[in-house]
């Protein structure tokens, strides 16, 4: 049954509705940290560089805390599919329990042992003590943004992503405004730099728990019913861990190998880390679009399998395959549009704007690859449970090829910082033939839910 891919109305207007509220939230969220790049790089470019160093460590966490909000996702999503809520609710409660014991581990580390932490990614003294500064007070922070995050996600298959977009815009737009407060010491209070960035993010995170925390005590909320806390389903939780773990083990994957690039960066120098941190920046936003599309659309696809359409779940899987290569070359030509604007608003050294240029340049061909992997890998295949094979498709792809060819770059021949930087992008581009191959055998469609 082919179509053309805007004729079903129903699928578009679904679509949407998921795709526009998350896409915005993600939009948001990057934003948070285009402001501290912004604003930190007015002040002085080793502080830009220093946090987004620094919080490359909250990016490992968020990369951890993921894995088991979307297993969450998976399922939540095909069991709201198939009307059973309180199935969803016993998925909630396990969500809350992993992600309560990764958010203390990261708040232990950053409060108590940055220095440790700060000395993986560079080995200049400047950065080390910047980024010091700004863990000893952020790390706060990643005690709740694993609660809010399982919040989120039950929002999100529950009918309600647009309330999770207000709760994140409203965050965000709280965080950057106190950014600026604090960071140039607006209103009479004192400039606080990088532990003004900090601590603006400290009090947007707690708002945005006590917000989800509000929201789902309304009727037609998913909330975690704490009688039923503790207790263990076994064969959900066989279910859940199944989902997780190979989620888990490709989200460590993705997440190590991109902090070692930003920490191969680090180790080339200041002008480096300076323009691989704005262009890291850049990336994320222009991401947001394909992460909507992938989160919406697994979703979508998701409640369609639990419900047992599967020839429907399928269809829906090939009309967002076609999105994805859509979304792969408005992403390109977005790269290269907004390149001179970048140049514009921050404060980077000749020799660091020039290698901005390069990696923008680079960047434009491989966020083909990274819409397309995005919405197929983490939408389509996890829509169905298929999570086995990001972690391969990573082990090969990025640990086999891009991390040695970079770390090989870096410290053994000592290759020009754009060479290293070009072989860091290698694996999105690379894998899409295999992705293509694997998406064909169809082994995503499958209804995850059991009967309760």
């Amino acid at each position: 049954m082919k179509e053309n891919l805007f004729s079903d109305k129903i699928f578009c207007k679904k679509l949407l509705q998921l795709t526009a509220p998350i896409a915005l939230q993600s939009l948001m969220l990057a934003s948070v940290a285009a402001a501290d790049a912004v604003m930190l790089g007015s002040v002085a470019q080793n502080s830009m560089a220093a946090v987004s160093l620094a919080t490359q460590i909250q990016f490992i966490q968020n990369m951890i805390l993921m894995a088991f909000v979307a297993a969450a996702g998976i399922l939540g999503a095909q069991y709201w599919g198939k009307g059973d809520h309180r199935t969803v609710n016993d998925i909630f409660c396990i969500c809350l329990r992993y992600c309560g014991v990764v958010s203390l581990l990261f708040f232990a580390g950053c409060v108590f042992f940055p220095r440790y932490l700060m000395m993986v990614f560079t080995n200049e003294e400047v950065l080390i003590d910047i980024g010091i500064r700004y863990l000893k007070v952020a790390g706060w922070s990643y005690l709740l943004t694993g609660i809010s995050q399982c919040y989120l996600a039950i929002m999100k298959v529950s009918e309600h992503a647009s309330q999770t977009a207000k709760i994140s815009s409203g965050a965000v737009i709280i965080n950057i405004i106190l950014n600026a407060v604090f960071i140039f010491g607006l209103f009479g209070l004192p400039a606080m730099e990088v532990q003004g960035a900090a601590l603006a993010t400290l009090i947007a995170r707690v708002v945005e728990l006590i917000w989800c925390i509000i929201c789902s005590r309304r009727e037609g909320y998913i909330r975690p019913d704490w009688g039923r806390f503790f207790k263990r389903n076994k064969l959900l939780m066989s279910d859940f861990c199944k989902c997780a773990f190979p989620l888990l083990g490709a989200s460590l994957f993705w997440g190590v190998g991109f902090t070692s690039y930003t920490a191969f960066m680090g180790h080339m120098g200041t002008d480096a880390a300076a323009s691989n941190s704005v262009a890291s920046v850049v990336r994320d936003l222009i991401c947001c679009l394909c992460n909507g599309i992938s989160s919406g659309g697994g979703i979508l696809i998701g409640n369609e399998l639990g419900s047992g359409n599967l020839e429907r779940g399928k269809l829906y899987g090939d009309r967002l395959v076609k999105l994805a290569f859509l979304c792969g070359v408005l992403s390109t030509g977005v790269m290269l549009l907004v390149t001179p604007l970048v140049l514009r608003f921050v404060k980077l050294t000749d020799k660091a704007a020039q290698y901005l240029v390069g990696m923008m340049i680079i960047m434009a061909i491989y966020m083909i690859g990274r819409a397309v992997n995005t919405i197929i890998i983490n939408g389509i295949f996890a829509a169905g449970g298929d999570t086995m094979f990001d972690m391969y498709s990573l082990a090969v792809c990025m640990w086999g090829i891009a991390i040695p060819l970079a770390a090989a770059g870096t410290f053994l021949f000592h290759w020009p910082v754009l060479v290293v930087y070009a072989c860091t992008c290698l694996d999105e581009v690379g894998k899409i033939p295999w992705v293509m191959l694997h998406y064909k055998k169809y082994g995503w469609v499958k209804d995850l839910t059991r009967e309760m």
